[in-house]
């Protein structure tokens, strides 16, 4: 299930009318989309966008007159975005606040899983790794990686061999994967930030005659239907999954924004969503249920502070909303 299907299943249960622009990652079409939105004669109350490719001082400066509310999700600010561009509510009032997932968190998370399935298998001793990382000027790439980071500095035993960016796309990381495998050909570890990648390096490898969950263990981030299958069946050892909510829950933040019930006073204007785990096969199987039915069902009103003004903060979990 996509990021946007999950986005119109929470607008749809919040009454909301939800319209989704893609920009296929192009900054310069992701530009002149926001450009086209805030110069419509009907605009919306709220324009949600990303920092992908380091778009977001352009959309911001470009709403920087208009009456459209802005709410950026997904990518953070970078360090030197935000010597410029400030807090939310600061030199640009109409940008009301933003939700990112921990992705520093679920890069170091993937790498720990990891290596202690490799110890239980195999014991103490040197192990050699490759590494999928994607995008460069994306965030959350860079973000994921500075987890894998803080993960393999807790273990010099782990040999990080070569960290490629195979820009999240499973037929680069295959090419990548089809030299690296031979030229490192101990590798035991694959660390990818996102499931194309890693799909990309397990196709690679049996074409060298190896097999994924055996031969070397994978790691992968993502919630589709296949992953979870890989998951399930054990060609992937290590998922990690939860963001792609975090649209669904930036509609009920708005909602709740737009009913007069600030999230600003339920845990800040700039928040982080606790929203990567790692799923084990319970866990996967309940995802499986959800992404099949495609989000049928859920309703998000149960998360909103609307009718519970009492409410302090948010319970954004993966196991809250499969439950």
């Amino acid at each position: 299930m996509e990021y946007a299907q999950f986005m119109q299943v929470a607008a749809d249960s919040l009454g909301m009318e939800l319209e989704v622009l893609y920009a296929e990652r192009s900054r310069d079409r992701m530009e002149a989309q926001a450009r086209g939105v805030l110069t419509r004669q009907r605009r919306p109350d709220f324009l949600v966008f990303v920092n992908e490719e380091y778009a977001a001082p352009e959309i911001l400066r470009q709403a920087e007159s208009s009456d459209v509310k802005l709410f950026m999700v997904h990518n953070a600010l970078t360090e030197d975005q935000r010597d410029w561009l400030g807090m939310a509510r600061e030199k640009y009032p109409n940008w009301i606040g933003s939700l990112v997932t921990n992705d520093e968190d679920a890069g170091e998370l993937m790498a720990e899983a990891l290596v202690r399935e490799y110890r239980a298998r195999h014991g103490d001793g040197p192990v050699e790794m490759l590494a999928f990382g994607g995008l460069r000027n994306t965030p959350n790439a860079q973000a994921r990686e500075r987890g894998l980071q803080k993960a393999l500095a807790r273990h010099p035993e782990v040999r990080l061999r070569q960290l490629v960016r195979g820009d999240w796309l499973q037929e680069r990381a295959y090419e990548q994967a089809r030299l690296l495998l031979q030229r490192y050909p101990q590798i035991k570890l694959v660390w990818a930030a996102n499931d194309q990648m890693a799909f990309g390096a397990m196709h690679a490898l049996e074409e060298l005659g190896g097999v994924p969950g055996r031969d070397v263990l994978f790691s992968a981030l993502n919630n589709s239907e296949e992953v979870l299958l890989a998951k399930l069946d054990g060609r992937v050892t290590v998922l990690a999954s939860g963001h792609f909510a975090l649209g669904a829950w930036a509609m009920v933040l708005l909602h709740d924004y737009h009913a007069g019930l600030d999230f600003a006073e339920r845990g800040g204007v700039e928040q982080t969503a606790q929203l990567f785990t790692l799923l084990d096969e319970p866990l996967a199987l309940k995802m499986l249920k959800v992404i099949r039915q495609r989000g049928i069902g859920l309703d998000f009103r149960r998360f909103s502070a609307v009718g519970r003004p009492e409410m302090r903060e948010y319970d954004f979990s993966l196991q809250t909303l499969v439950d």
